[in-house]
């Protein structure tokens, strides 16, 4: 959670200090929420040009199934959070203004149930909920652009780079370190409090979060000082531990049972961590021989992952029958299967699958994107705008649906809509000038209706408001 460290300080000062823009904040606060929310997204399109996100679908809707359940049971559940994954074998979480919430997959990997992950999660929905960011510029005294630009600038260099992260805090926080320490221990305390109360809100056992402290500190002790990060940027001490179990313990106990989803996207995440996909087989196919047979179902599906991503296709579908023999309408399974079938180009075979998968699960957004993938892939871009277009009516879009969307308008000859979808992906995936090239390009050069014609003025206006307030915070 770097943003605790992230603190203003008399070193700031040396930047040379500009205005806010005036958000029309009423109630007094030195930084507004729609200001927070503004840097969160901001913030959110460098993470995706400085750290390596996870995009698989199925992980990112599996961490966001928890984070979006623990936010609806916080006191402010109107904040719009946003929820992802970096790929890094570290354990580390970290919040970020505006409700971005970021943790790592060796975060995942190492926790012992579905519980303790859930009470990372809500620890750092807790800082997000309880201002602690805004909180900490009121502290300061002062707001000023190239402060909050320091401080972003240190989470993203952090993110990538713990140890010159960390340096980079030490530049930021300067003086004042002392008291600065304090206030980050009260956030501590405050966040492990409301975290803990989501957790049982939520249904889920509350002595998670202190459980997963407790054995990470215990474990601290074979590092020999190259601690997690997670250690690092939350400080854990025999109190605070004990207080956070005391906390935990006025709740109701919770026989809390992993769900399925738990299982099977550590599987991929462990999968997907080896870079030999021989011996990501090798482990498994041990695994799978020495384990319960209750139990065998997740390290099965991790089988078949492996086994696809080294091309033994046969064998992947053998195993894949076993684990629908049980589970025929199992959607993780059901993407797999197709998965295997589009890696082979065998796209009628595929479709098939896709088609009654969709119709048991129509808005599960890793289903859409695969399916519109491979409707792409067969030459189908008609059917594939269609899905998408569709999707678009219920969910929120992202970068991979963009993406997809932009492909099929283009094999659709539509190629101002092509443009329009590829400027948005440009501009989620951290490239705002370049969105705004696009869309001036498209207006100058394409064919345009009147709507898309006004359509591209109205969002150049847009992203050239987004892109000054990126260009000022120098991130």
């Amino acid at each position: 959670m770097l943003i605790l460290l992230l603190l203003i300080s008399n070193s700031a000062q040396a930047f040379n200090e500009l205005d806010l823009p005036d958000i029309g904040d009423s109630s007094g606060s030195a930084i507004s929420p729609e200001f927070e929310r503004r840097l969160g997204l901001a913030f959110m399109r460098s993470v995706r040009q400085y750290a390596t996100i996870i995009d698989d679908p199925e992980v990112e809707s599996y961490i966001e199934s928890i984070g979006y359940k623990l936010a609806a049971n916080s006191d402010d559940n109107t904040l719009a959070f946003i929820f992802f994954v970096v790929d890094n074998p570290d354990i580390n979480a970290f919040a970020a203004p505006g409700g971005v919430i970021g943790i790592n997959s060796g975060t995942i990997l190492n926790v012992q149930s579905e519980s303790e992950l859930a009470g990372v999660i809500a620890h750092e929905i807790a800082h997000v909920t309880q201002r602690h960011m805004a909180r900490q510029f009121e502290r300061a005294g002062q707001v000023s652009i190239p402060a909050t630009a320091a401080m972003l600038g240190a989470i993203l260099l952090a993110i990538a780079n713990p140890q010159a992260g960390m340096a980079a805090l030490a530049v930021v926080t300067g003086a004042n370190v002392q008291s600065q320490i304090n206030f980050t221990r009260a956030n501590e305390v405050e966040a492990d409090s409301v975290g803990i109360q989501l957790l049982a809100r939520s249904g889920y056992d509350p002595q998670g979060m202190p459980s997963f402290f407790e054995r990470l500190q215990q474990k601290s002790e074979f590092y020999q000082g190259n601690a997690p990060e997670f250690l690092r940027t939350h400080p854990l001490t025999s109190s605070r531990i004990a207080d956070s179990k005391a906390r935990a313990s006025r709740y109701k106990h919770v026989d809390y049972v992993n769900t399925a989803s738990y299982e099977l996207v550590r599987s991929k995440l462990e999968v997907n961590s080896y870079k030999n996909a021989k011996d990501a087989v090798k482990t498994f196919k041990q695994r799978l021989a020495n384990t319960p047979v209750e139990k065998k179902d997740p390290v099965r599906y991790g089988y078949v992952l492996a086994l696809t991503k080294a091309g033994n296709y046969y064998l992947a579908r053998e195993q894949l029958k076993a684990l629908l023999s049980g589970d025929k309408e199992n959607i993780t399974y059901m993407l797999a299967a197709a998965n295997i079938e589009s890696e082979q180009r065998n796209y009628t075979a595929a479709l098939g699958i896709f088609q009654k998968a969709y119709q048991l699960y129509p808005d599960y957004r890793p289903l859409v994107l695969a399916y519109a993938k491979t409707l792409l892939d067969s030459g189908q871009p008609s059917q594939a705008r269609d899905l998408l277009h569709h999707y678009r009516r219920q969910q929120e879009p992202d970068p991979a649906y963009y993406d997809l969307l932009a492909q099929a308008e283009a094999q659709n000859g539509s190629m101002a809509n092509s443009a329009i979808a590829k400027a948005e992906y440009f501009y989620l995936t951290g490239d705002t000038k370049l969105a705004i090239d696009r869309l001036i390009y498209t207006q100058r050069e394409g064919k345009l209706d009147y709507y898309q014609r006004e359509k591209i003025i109205a969002r150049i206006s847009q992203l050239e408001y987004e892109l000054e307030l990126e260009e000022q915070l120098q991130i």
